[in-house]
C-alpha cells in the first residue's frame, strides 16, 4: 500500500510540483488549498491526486481536515508544510492585522498540521516532516519582517522537532528556496524582477521543480540519516554557514 503525503498549499506554485512529484515517487499525495478551487480541482485531475479545502492558520480546520485526509487516504506519512501568505509593509508602519495573518498561516500552522499526525508516525516509527522555509527566513528582508520572523521559527521548530522525533524513526527537515520562477514572482514589476535576477549569481531563478527534488530526497528511505537539516537552494544569492 503507498504511503501517504500530505502536502500544504499543494494545488499552485511550488506546492504543486511537490505534489507532483511525490506522486511519481508513488506516493498516495493529498494536497491542502485555502483559496482557488478552480485550481485545485485542476490539480487534481491533471496529478490524479485528491485535494482537500482547509485554512493551515486555523486549528480547528486543521484537526477536521487532516481527519478526512486519514479516512479517505490513510494515515500521514509524509507532511510537507509548504503553504503560506505575505503580508508586506514596512515594520514601523506595519498593522498588528499584518503580522498577526503571517504569523498565523506561516508558523503557527506548524504546530495546527503537525501536532495530529507526530503522535502517530512515532507509533509506526516512520514519518517525514518536511517544511518549507525562505531565503528571507536565512538573511532577512526589507518590508517582511512578518514573514522573515516566521520563516526563521520554522527553522528553529525543525532542529528541536528533529531532536525530539530521531529515536522513533521520524525525520524533519526544512528547505529554504530563494526566488522561484512562479505566479507569484512573475507578477513582480520587470524591473525589479530584472534586479532580483542580477544579484543571483547562477543567473537565473530557481524552478519548482528544483524544489520539489530536493522534497522527495528528504521525503525517501534513503534519507534516514538526515534530520535537523536545513537545505538553501538560492543560486549562491546567499549562502549560510
Amino acid at each position: 500500500m503507498a504511503r501517504v503525503a500530505l502536502v500544504t498549499g499543494g494545488t499552485r506554485g511550488i506546492g504543486k510540483a511537490i505534489s507532483a512529484r511525490l506522486k511519481a515517487d508513488g506516493f498516495a499525495v493529498a494536497a491542502n488549498y485555502a483559496g482557488n478551487s478552480e485550481a485545485a480541482e485542476a490539480t487534481a485531475k491533471e496529478l490524479g491526486i485528491k485535494v482537500f479545502k482547509w485554512d493551515v492558520g486555523d486549528e480547528a480546520q486543521c484537526a477536521e481536515g487532516i481527519a478526512k485526509v486519514v479516512g479517505e487516504c490513510g494515515p500521514v506519512d509524509v507532511l510537507v508544510n509548504n503553504a503560506g501568505i505575505t503580508r508586506d509593509g514596512l515594520f514601523h508602519k506595519m498593522s498588528a492585522e499584518k503580522w498577526r495573518d503571517v504569523i498565523r498561516v506561516d508558523l503557527d500552522s506548524l504546530f495546527y498540521m503537525t501536532r495530529p499526525v507526530i503522535e502517530g508516525m512515532r507509533e509506526r516509527g516512520y514519518g517525514r516532516i518536511i517544511n518549507i522555509s525562505s531565503i528571507n527566513g536565512q538573511k532577512g528582508q526589507v518590508g517582511q519582517v512578518n514573514y522573515s520572523t516566521a520563516k526563521a521559527g520554522m527553522i528553529g521548530f525543525t532542529k528541536a522537532l528533529a531532536q525530539e522525533s530521531a529515536s522513533k524513526g521520524v525525520t524533519v527537515n526544512c528547505v529554504c528556496p530563494g526566488y522561484i520562477d512562479t505566479d507569484m514572482v512573475a507578477a513582480v514589476p520587470e524591473d525589479v524582477l530584472k534586479k532580483i535576477i542580477a544579484g543571483i549569481p547562477v543567473g537565473r531563478l530557481g524552478k519548482a521543480e528544483e524544489i520539489a527534488h530536493a522534497v522527495s530526497f528528504l521525503a525517501s528511505d534513503q534519507c534516514a540519516f538526515m534530520t535537523g537539516a536545513t537545505i538553501s537552494m538560492n543560486g549562491a544569492q546567499y549562502i549560510a554557514g
